[in-house]
């Protein structure tokens, strides 16, 4: 075989090989690892990866969001992806709550927290003055954000809320919010579309200094010392969901604006 004839045939198999690779979509997309939910470059800090630590834990005790992430957080907590990983949460819990059948006794409750996880502080958190997160947190201004009453629902976990009610499970909201805020927490749960709960169980005075994990776990093993089983804990704070009593499931809303220990 003379050589003009060898590099006609390898031109040929090369483009043929080529034309068979481009018929079959590739599956995996890559990523722009140091690129933000708009696209653009951030010099730095990954804030895709950051995330990820976040919400696996990983990464603990932090106190703001990365100067260089507040867009990127931004447009993730506004935009499609962080509704579709709530819904992806939401059905997650949905076909889990339809393999346990509720006893009889009314028993069987599903725990739900209320900041980032039943109601939404977006509206407050998308301000100038708290950019997602990486402003440090103002107590003062987020009470006063809370006694408007304004916050909506977060829509997938309304549908779990119904559908776990329609399944014969009761309901119990178990926040970190203060109890002065009792009267302004209900109203505002019934205007997003939650209109009955077991209980709804709020911090008290008495429970001031203690750790979210050390609150939260005193109140569920309440319940359980009560009578109650809790079938299903939802939570966007890792402390929501560790500690003891958690349930026979947990599951995790995204939430990379704060930490709560």
């Amino acid at each position: 075989m003379g050589p003009q004839i060898f590099l006609f045939v390898l031109a040929t198999l090369f483009l043929s090989s080529h034309a068979q690779n481009n018929a079959v979509a590739n599956p995996i997309l890559q990523l722009r690892p140091l690129s933000g939910a708009g696209g653009h470059h951030i010099k730095g800090v990954n804030c895709q990866s950051w995330r990820l630590a976040v919400e696996t834990n990983n990464l603990q005790g932090w106190t703001l969001v990365p100067q260089s992430c507040e867009s990127y957080v931004g447009h993730y907590m506004l935009g499609h992806q962080y509704r579709l990983d709530c819904e992806a949460v939401a059905d997650a819990a949905i076909e889990y709550a339809k393999t346990v059948k509720p006893a009889a006794d009314g028993k069987d409750v599903w725990v739900f927290d209320i900041d980032e996880t039943t109601l939404s502080n977006l509206p407050y958190y998308a301000r100038s003055d708290v950019e997602f997160g990486a402003i440090a947190y103002n107590d003062t201004k987020f009470n006063e954000w809370v006694a408007e009453g304004k916050a909506p629902p977060v829509p997938a976990i309304l549908n779990l809320y119904l559908e776990v009610q329609s399944l014969g499970f009761k309901t119990v909201f178990l926040s970190g919010t203060a109890a002065k805020f009792t009267g302004v927490r209900i109203a505002n749960l019934h205007e997003s579309g939650y209109h009955e709960w077991e209980k709804l169980i709020l911090k008290g005075d008495d429970q001031h200094g203690k750790t979210a994990v050390q609150y939260k776990s005193d109140k569920r093993t309440d319940l359980v010392k009560q009578g109650y089983r809790i079938v299903g804990n939802v939570g966007d704070q890792w402390s929501d969901l560790i500690g003891t009593n958690v349930g026979s499931r947990t599951f995790k809303v995204p939430d990379p604006m704060y930490y709560i220990a």
